[in-house]
């Protein structure tokens, strides 16, 4: 079958899934700081359903299912929910329920790489009558010594890095294959968005300032497709935070007696070169 038939084919299956493009802007952010770390320290994570790019509207978040993190060298994997916080974030609109997770240093000791993953309650978007849940991976690297930044994790759904995602230059290429279930999601609907602004964690909040003025609203969210083999590449204009979502391909479509959107979104931090 030809690859645009196919791809037609993918966004009228997503399309009559319940899954509209109000929906598909979502992002859940897993934010931190600095993900390239040279020595083991604290981790503040702000945990935000929201729209990176314009800073909002952002959602009010329910308790999360799962907050995990797989330890480097040996993937024990720790239950981090006791860390968790509730707060109300400030973003451009208004207040939104919204969590904080202060992580200290002893669990991140080790040199290598690891990976915490999120596991939120699912959202229920009003407006399209459709529940969103976003399972989010963000990997911090301690010391420069190489891990498991690139094993697959066993969630329903997930993006497995195929480049480091804490080590990127600007212009740089970032890939990673869409996983439903363990297995690659050939021709998967992608979103990619840029944090466009300062997240100041320490006051709950987003910056008021843009650090980009998108030409048109398309601009703000980007959209492409997996390839046959699941393959998901982008380019990395800019530095700062990217997230990279692949909506709807979880095996569950529904819940409460609503269709259900799983998505799988990894962030990726992007350096400059000086």
């Amino acid at each position: 079958m030809p690859i645009k038939r196919r791809l037609l084919q993918a966004l009228a299956a997503a399309t009559f899934g319940g899954v509209t493009c109000a929906a598909q802007a979502h992002f859940q952010m897993l934010y931190l700081d600095e993900t390239a770390l040279q020595r083991a320290a604290d981790l503040e994570f702000a945990i935000v359903f929201t729209h990176p790019f314009s800073g909002g509207p952002t959602m009010n978040m329910g308790e999360p299912r799962a907050f995990n993190l797989v330890g480097a060298h040996g993937g024990e994997k720790t239950d981090l929910r006791q860390y968790l916080h509730p707060v109300q974030w400030q973003s451009r609109d208004k207040p939104a329920a919204s969590y904080r997770a202060s992580i200290p240093r002893e669990l991140v000791r080790s040199l290598g790489d690891h990976i915490f993953v999120l596991e939120p309650e699912p959202y229920l978007e009003n407006e399209e009558g459709v529940y969103i849940q976003q399972f989010t991976k963000l990997i911090v690297n301690v010391g420069g010594v190489p891990g498991d930044w690139s094993e697959p994790q066993g969630l329903a759904v997930e993006i497995q890095p195929l480049n480091k995602p804490y080590a990127n230059w600007t212009g740089g290429v970032f890939r990673g294959v869409v996983l439903a279930d363990g297995k690659p999601v050939p021709f998967a609907e992608i979103e990619i968005e840029y944090v466009n602004h300062s997240v100041d964690i320490k006051n709950n909040a987003f910056g008021q300032q843009d650090y980009v003025k998108a030409p048109q609203a398309s601009f703000k969210s980007l959209s492409t497709y997996s390839d046959a083999q699941g393959v998901v590449t982008i380019g990395l204009p800019r530095a700062g935070w990217w997230g990279i979502a692949a909506l709807n391909v979880g095996s569950t479509k529904t819940y409460k007696g609503k269709p259900l959107s799983q998505d799988a979104v990894l962030w990726v931090q992007v350096k400059d070169m000086k």
